[in-house]
């Protein structure tokens, strides 16, 4: 179950929809943004805070039956601090979902005990037209508060006239103010082209040609755009956060302190200067990459949803009248 949709084009909807392929060749699976007493065997459910009614009210009407949660980023970094529906979720989940081992680190002994780890994946792809007169570097995130757009466009500002960088910025505009600033940045910094909401796929081909991703996150489940970056060796200018620490290590040397413009600019003004440091990233980002391959998360994803069947009773009602494999709910 996930509480977004397609036209949203986030990050819960593409963890869906990626969940739902790896599962249909062993499961029948449905995408709903509720559950509302559908035939399900196994619910998975994504955002704690967004779905703790449809996990509580599954739990009422089956209470044998396994609910598995994952964990997004302000589940983690917010809302379990403070929201009682997203606490309660927790409680009732049989088995927890991190997108990164770091998140552990935000949890309870009793909700740890029950998380499973899983890391997401992206295909590998990889382009050699990247621009040869300037250096591309690109940042992909909707334009709201947690993915902190101002400190990318402040650091763009800050860099030194003569360096050949242009900064291009994907995602939709959901803040209307922080979509005026990025337009005000354009008509003022020239190196700074945001583009707006794009396609999934034409986003990752411009991940895919650039010299290296930035990623500007105030708080993060685990960003699969930098996943995408690494899939297409693209070394990644990353935000010191556990989302980040959690995907690409914590001994990796191309992070900066979260919201600080200035030490953005100055990494980006090294990562240019210095081939060493391009090199040292790259091989870094090459070593997080078999991680993330999809072979891998689509059989940590059925090993999860085996683990959680076995043992079930067989379901009453028509979903279980035939033959086929059991629904499995997915978000």
């Amino acid at each position: 179950m996930s509480p977004s949709t397609a036209a949203a084009n986030n990050g819960n909807w593409h963890t869906a929809a990626r969940w739902q392929r790896f599962l249909a060749p062993v499961a029948q699976v449905e995408i709903a943004q509720d559950w509302q007493g559908q035939p399900t065997d196994l619910l998975i459910a994504l955002h704690a805070r967004k779905s703790a009614g449809a996990v509580l009210r599954f739990r009422a009407a089956h209470p044998t039956r396994p609910v598995a949660l994952v964990l997004t980023g302000t589940d983690l970094y917010r809302d379990l601090d403070k929201d009682a529906d997203a606490q309660h979720a927790v409680e009732c989940a049989s088995r927890l979902v991190a997108l990164q081992p770091e998140a552990l680190g935000r949890l309870g002994a009793e909700a740890r005990a029950k998380t499973t780890v899983i890391l997401q994946s992206a295909p590998r792809l990889l382009r050699h037209d990247a621009a040869r007169h300037h250096i591309d570097l690109v940042a992909v995130g909707h334009l709201r508060e947690e993915k902190d757009p101002l400190t990318l466009m402040a650091a763009a500002r800050r860099l030194p006239p003569d360096l050949p960088v242009r900064v291009v910025h994907i995602g939709a505009a959901l803040d209307p103010a922080l979509g005026e600033a990025a337009q005000r940045t354009m008509a003022e910094c020239p190196r700074y082209r945001w583009l707006g909401a794009l396609p999934q796929a034409a986003a990752r081909r411009w991940i895919a040609r650039a010299r290296a991703l930035v990623h500007m996150s105030r708080m993060e489940g685990g960003a699969h755009v930098v996943i995408e970056a690494v899939r297409s060796r693209v070394p990644v200018l990353a935000s010191r956060i556990d989302g980040n620490l959690g995907l690409l290590g914590r001994d990796y040397a191309g992070y900066f302190p979260v919201g600080d413009a200035a030490a953005l600019a100055a990494l980006i003004e090294r990562f240019c200067s210095d081939a060493g440091l391009r090199q040292q990233l790259a091989a870094q980002c090459a070593a997080q990459e078999p991680g993330f391959a999809p072979a891998a998360e689509a059989a940590a994803l059925r090993a999860l949803a085996a683990g959680l069947l076995a043992g079930q009773p067989p379901a009453a009602g028509p979903d279980r009248t035939d033959n086929r494999p059991p629904m499995a709910k997915a978000g």
